[in-house]
């Protein structure tokens, strides 16, 4: 009998603590972290997209909550938005100098790092893929809804192209090297997280 009830102590202390845990780690935003690091778990609707948003730090989400499981969760996501965040300042991307806006009529407008990049665009909701279209380069992405406004995301391999063509347009020839980091995270996508 006094096994038994140390046991059913045991468990309750256990399931006492998981709550608590769970608790804290809700409080903290971990969990909605954790959820919103998925691509498609809460998604951009195309009036939500229209407007102007700047860039606020680099973007990361996985493209499948499998991936997500298996990378180790935010901490992974996180770590490599830190690791991102040195090359993004070494090349001199900033609020002041990045931003994308979409307008109503199918256009956008966008700079990077100061460099202009123009044209139209589409967008898809139920993939939430934008293409992009200007007159030297096309290229697709991908929006995340985040607490603080939306990711802008490629997938890591053509995140490449996209910057060695901002770097020839600029003359900016560090913005190769985001390029090269990039290509270690197949399965991620990753960009700029931007806001309003």
């Amino acid at each position: 009998m006094k096994k038994i009830k140390i046991v059913f102590v045991g468990i309750v202390c256990l399931i006492m603590t998981s709550c608590g845990q769970m608790l804290s780690a809700i409080s903290n935003g971990s969990v909605v972290d954790a959820i919103t690091s998925v691509i498609g778990m809460d998604k951009v609707s195309a009036r939500g997209l229209i407007g102007t948003w700047n860039y606020l730090g680099p973007g990361c989400a996985f493209t499948s909550e499998n991936l997500l499981a298996k990378a180790g969760g935010e901490v992974a996501a996180a770590q490599i938005e830190e690791k991102l965040l040195p090359y993004y300042q070494q090349v001199g991307i900033s609020s002041g100098n990045t931003y994308i806006t979409f307008k109503e009529d199918g256009t956008f407008a966008s700079k990077i790092d100061g460099t202009p990049f123009s044209g139209r665009y589409t967008f898809d909701e139920a993939t939430q893929k934008i293409t992009l279209k200007g007159l030297l380069l096309s290229v697709n992405c991908y929006t995340k809804r985040e607490i603080s406004g939306i990711s802008i995301l490629f997938e890591a391999n053509k995140l490449l192209t996209v910057l060695q063509t901002m770097s020839a347009l600029s003359g900016n020839k560090d913005m190769q090297t985001i390029g090269d980091l990039s290509k270690q995270y197949d399965g991620v996508r990753v960009g700029f997280d931007m806001r309003r």
